[in-house]
Formats: C-alpha cells, structure tokens, sequence
C-alpha cells in the first residue's frame, strides 16, 4: 500500500492540475520537486494517522474515516508549504481539486485490494446461499458480518414491511415473505437467518410455521438480552432450538411472589443439582437470600451447580453453601435445616423417568416417597417455615411408577399439612420442561444429526412442555402462596403432538421426512410404540376442582387426602415391601394410597423378574 501511495499521490495532483487547466500538465523537470513534496509531506501522515496498520482485508467504514482525515491533513499541510515556499508553482484551486482526487485515488484503492482479496478470490460454489429474514437494523449488521467471511453468502432480506419490499438495503433486494417460494428456487437458497432479536415467541412461531414447508435450514439470532452491547456477530447465529417452536409470551414475574419465601432467608434445594433443581438455584440467587444449601448426592452435579453460581454476580454477599447426601438420610437432613437455620426448602430431588423407574419400583419408594416423607418430618422437627414440593403432571390418573410415587409424595404433604404445626406445605405440578436430562428434544437433535431415524413412541402421543426459567420462575411465585396444603397447577398452555414436533424439527433443519408420500425424503421418523408404564396423554387435574390465584398461570387444585395415620401405615409397609424387594406388593400398596393408579399387569422390576426365572443358571 506504501508503493501503491508513492504512485497515487503524485498521479492525483497531476490529475488535479490537468483538470485545472483542461489539457493533459506536462511536467517540467524544474518543478518535479513539487510532485516529490507532495509524497514527502503525504507518507509521513499517513503512517502516523494509521492508514498502514490497518488490515485491507478487514476494512469498515471507521478505516475509510481515517483516510479522509489523513488525506485532508496531507493537503493542507502541503498546500501550506507550497504557499510559503513558491506560492505560484500550481494553481490554487488545483490544491483543492487535488484533495478531491487524492480521496478519490487513496480511498478507491483500498476497496479495489478489499475485493481483490475477498469476493474477487471467493469461490461462491463452495459457501452456503442464505437469506436474511428482518431488513432491519439486526439484519444488516448480520449481512455486513457474513460478508466478512467465506461460508456464507447472502442474497436477499426478506421482511413484512411493506415499506421496505422492493427496495434494497446493504445492496440486497428485499422480498415480501409471500415470494419465498420464487425466491428460494431462483438463488437455490440454502438457509435462512431469522435477524430479529426483538420479536416475541407468537412472531418466532409465525415466521417459523411460515418457513416450515421449505427445503432451508432456518437458524436465528438470539433475543436482545442475549446480544452484548446490542451488537450483532455472526457467531451468535444459532440452529432453531425448541423453545423456539414451543415457547410462549409468559406473564411478567411478580417481584414480590419472588422474593417473599427467599430475601434474607436460609433456603435449601434438594437436588440442587438436576435440571428443575439447578434452575431454581439461578432464580433463588437472583432474589438476594441469606444462604443458598445445595443439597445434592451426584458429586458432579454438586460440583457444577456450585462453581456455575459462584460466577454469578447475584451471588455476591450470597452464602453458597455445597454439601454431598442423600435425603433419604432423615437425620442428616434434619441436622442440616437445624445447623443452618433453612427457613425455605424446595424438595426437587427425585427419580423423573418414566420407563427408568417402572422397571426399578423399589428405588421410586425409597426416592420419591420416603425421602419426602424424611425431608417433611425434619422440616416440622427443625422449625423449617416452608417446603415446596416439586410434583408433575404424571401424578394424575398415574399408569406409571413414577406418577403414582409422585402423588403419593403429594399425598403425604397434604396429610401432614393437615396435622397442624408451623411448617407450611405446599406442591406444584407441572408437565415436561424443555431441555431437562432425558427430554426428547435433545434425543431428536441427535437423531437428526447422525441421518435419522426419529424416533417416536406413538403417532398420537402428546404432552405439555414449558421451558425451565419459566417453570422456575412459577414454582417459587406458587410456593409463596401456599398456606398449607396448598397444590398448584401450572397453566401449561396447549398440548403438543410430538410426532409434529419431529416434523417441524427435521424441516427446520433444512431437511425432508420420509414417509409413504415422500420415499425419497432425508429423514424417516420410526414409531417405536409406548414404553412401559407411559400414557398417549397427560393431564394435569382430576376432575375440575380447581380455582385461580393473584398469578394468571397458576391454579389452586383441591384433591382428596389420606389422613396421616392411615398414609403413614401404608407408607411403611411399602418401605417394608421395598426392603423385602417384593414389587407386586409395592404395586397393591399404590393402588391403595394413589386413586386412579391403573399399572401394568406386572411392574417391571429386573431384579426380582430374574429371581422369578430362577437367576441366570436356568436360563
């Protein structure tokens, strides 16, 4: 650039009093000193105001503002020099003609080098065609960086301003979305990039089901909150996730329902280490309590949870206090609330998986119902003020272990509520959330990644899915209100059929499903059939005893109890039954405690179906 300057200048101001006088300056030997002072003057400035440091490849308009700026600096500094030295050795109004052509030269040369050594040198066959979906002013920063690299190529925007179609912004057409069709075969689109952070989950779904029948991979930027400094990278592109396709506009937190049961307490979370568990942990921290107890039996899941909030700058003045057990442990967890003074405990610790926990019954006792009937009983011993239970749809008209031994949880709450005593009990019940450990979205990305197939239980199978913050969010706000006894239901908003959801993940991907209709699609989605113990459908409630509370997405459920006495009883019988590893006697105990439990003819316990063969030596 150095050289290509040493011609420039001198070319520019002989261009300049060329124009000046109309024909082309024939240079005197007595006046070459003017065109070499004129370098003399120009290279030192540039060097010092940067020009040279500056990557040609990587130029933005901020380079193009120093050119200016070094230029104008160049010539009239020179023209000043070349006032006191020899004030007629050129015309005057050449000097300025000289500044337009200098910025002209200078300025020209470096966008010729940018496109010598960017689009002229890129091979477009082998980058990826995309359009950007939002000609704002997202989606213009977005072009401006894929333009930079050599994946990707954008050719148009697309929008829903009708202001804006027709028109071209960053050098691109912008396309009403009813031309998708004729544009995406015309430029054989191969992406699409959703560019605007500010839309809510009702417009993501709307553009979503508007790209869904055609052959692009879609990928979006994330929300606003997400962008640092409101500034957009190309690296924040990211593939559709299924909050995407499933979220919703939730109501605004109440700061008050938030804060009530955690600023300024000692709160405790079992299994502060799980999906639901590490989820309340970031909420809870957020709220400025006293000390935050992690109660976790994982190591690593302990480990993490702890070195994640201590990053946090919401724990700053936040105790965080880790420790290793397990709840079935009645006197370690009572010690625990005792020595720390808990005033707030929410009981998420618990086996979650269906088909898991149907084939091991008697670890569901031990997790799911004696250790909340331990973690309720220190609570009362140790002057504990609140525990919140966390419950799931799957309790309701349960057909699984799992469901039954979470109602049972319930159940024991409910009885010991009604015993009387200072603590307050209280469960909220709410269905699957997205991205917890064992979700089906993560197992269908990773389908869909390795060539398929996708696999589904059922054709018909639905359930209800919410994300986790907002799941979070609205267990703490529900246990705030509980007087005792109190069982919440989530509003979970509509059922999703999963084997659309595989659909829209796969064509979202950028990819066809095979079926009968389409022989030739890329991937097949496979239909298992139901596993043991799992349902086509959840519910929520038995019956319609429910009514509202001050929060728009929770209910108040009212459900039939046991009284303590007689739950007790069978509670420690089925604990009995556990200890003998005697499974049909576990499942005639649920189906006494838990109305509506409708099992399988026979639980599946691994163990103990190889002891009915008579072990490995019959086989």
């Amino acid at each position: 650039m150095v050289a290509a300057d040493c011609l420039i200048i001198p070319l520019a101001l002989w261009l300049a009093i060329s124009l000046r006088y109309g024909v082309p300056y024939h240079v005197d030997p007595s006046q070459a000193w003017v065109f070499g002072s004129a370098l003399l003057v120009g290279i030192p400035i540039f060097m010092k105001m940067g020009l040279y440091r500056a990557i040609v490849h990587y130029m933005e308009a901020r380079a193009f503002m120093a050119i200016f700026r070094a230029v104008s600096a160049m010539v009239l500094l020179w023209g000043v020099i070349l006032l006191l030295v020899m004030p007629h050795a050129v015309p005057r109004s050449s000097v300025v003609i000289f500044w337009l052509v200098a910025l002209l030269f200078v300025g020209g040369s470096r966008l010729v080098m940018r496109w010598l050594l960017t689009d002229f040198q890129r091979d477009r066959r082998q980058m990826s065609t995309v359009v950007v979906y939002g000609a704002g002013e997202a989606g213009r920063q977005l072009v401006a960086g894929l333009r930079e690299g050599n994946r990707l190529c954008p050719v148009a925007f697309i929008d829903d301003n009708p202001d804006l179609v027709a028109h071209e912004v960053a050098g691109l057409t912008v396309y009403a979305p009813d031309a998708m069709e004729r544009l995406f075969a015309e430029q054989q689109v191969d992406q699409v990039l959703v560019a605007i952070p500010s839309m809510d989950h009702g417009q993501k779904k709307r553009i979503l089901n508007l790209l869904e029948p055609y052959p692009v991979r879609v990928r979006v930027l994330p929300g606003l909150e997400a962008l640092a400094d409101c500034k957009v990278r190309v690296e924040a592109i990211r593939d559709i996730d299924v909050e995407d396709l499933l979220g919703r506009d939730v109501a605004a937190p109440k700061p008050e329902l938030l804060s009530a049961s955690i600023r300024d307490k000692v709160v405790m979370v079992t299994g502060a280490g799980g999906s639901i568990g590490s989820e309340l942990c970031r909420q809870i921290v957020r709220q400025q309590p006293k000390s935050l107890i992690l109660f976790e039996i994982s190591e690593y899941a302990l480990y993490a949870i702890e070195h994640e909030l201590r990053r946090m700058e919401a724990t700053d003045g936040v105790e965080i206090v880790p420790l290793m057990g397990s709840v079935h442990h009645f006197q370690r967890v009572k010690r625990v609330c005792r020595s720390f003074g808990v005033q707030t405990i929410y009981h998420a610790a618990a086996y979650k998986h269906v088909p898991l926990v149907e084939w091991n019954p008697i670890e569901a006792v031990h997790n799911n119902i004696v250790t909340t009937m331990h973690v309720a009983q220190a609570a009362v011993e140790a002057g504990v003020e609140r525990l919140v239970l966390i419950s799931t749809d799957k309790a309701v008209r349960p057909t699984n272990v799992m469901g039954a031994s979470k109602r049972c949880a319930e159940l024991v709450l409910q009885a010991l509520s009604a015993e009387g005593g200072a603590t307050r009990f209280c469960m909220v019940r709410f269905g699957n959330v997205l991205g917890s450990s064992g979700s089906v979205v993560p197992l269908f990305r990773r389908q869909i990644e390795a060539g398929g197939p996708v696999t589904v239980t059922h054709p018909e199978i639905t359930r209800y899915f919410m994300t986790i913050p907002e799941a979070a969010q609205l267990v703490i706000q529900a246990g705030a209100m509980g007087q005792g006894g109190d069982l919440f239901v989530l509003d979970m908003g509509d059922p999703v059929k999963i084997t659309d959801l595989a659909r829209k993940m796969i064509q979202l991907s950028g990819l066809t499903v095979r079926d009968d209709a389409h022989p030739d699609g890329d991937i097949a989605i496979h239909f298992s059939g139901l596993r043991p113990g799992e349902k086509l459908y959840e519910e929520l409630l038995v019956g319609d005893n429910v009514e509202g509370t001050e929060h728009p997405l929770i209910m108040r459920a009212n459900e039939e109890m046991i009284p303590w006495e007689q739950l007790h009883s069978m509670i420690l019988e089925m604990e009995q039954a556990a200890h003998r590893f005697d499974p049909p006697a576990i499942r005639r105990l649920l189906q006494r405690c838990v109305r509506g439990y409708r099992p399988e003819e026979t639980i599946h316990d691994l163990t103990w179906q190889r002891e009915q063969q008579g072990g490995i030596a019959n086989r």
